[in-house]
């Protein structure tokens, strides 16, 4: 198995996991058979083009979002984004400046 193959295998697995969904659960919900994802997780197979892309929608994810590593929960960032769009720009002066403190102090430990 290569490196990009292992990716995607714990890729899927990784954001199954986070969205509390079984194997046969996301197997079922996609369309496929039972045991489809776990065959994907196991190694035996790869999700075709479009199998993957009903997988981003289900995780509501773009493959951009899929392939980032630093985007470890995607679902959690898109709510938080959602909501930072509804406020002023003098809110989001302020949540940037908590931010920049935040990333400052844990960057100091």
């Amino acid at each position: 198995m290569n490196e990009n193959e292992k990716f995607v295998r714990d890729r899927i697995t990784e954001l199954r996991m986070q969205a509390e969904v079984s194997e046969y659960q996301l197997s079922m919900e996609l369309g496929h058979s039972k045991s489809y994802i776990q065959s994907i997780s196991s190694g035996r197979s790869l999700p075709s083009l479009s199998a993957f892309f009903e997988i981003c929608n289900y995780f509501n994810i773009s493959p951009l979002e899929f392939f980032d590593e630093t985007m470890k929960n995607p679902d959690q960032l898109h709510r938080i984004t959602d909501k930072l769009k509804l406020l002023s720009e003098n809110d989001l002066d302020f949540f940037e400046e908590i931010l920049d403190k935040y990333h400052s102090n844990l960057q100091n430990r």
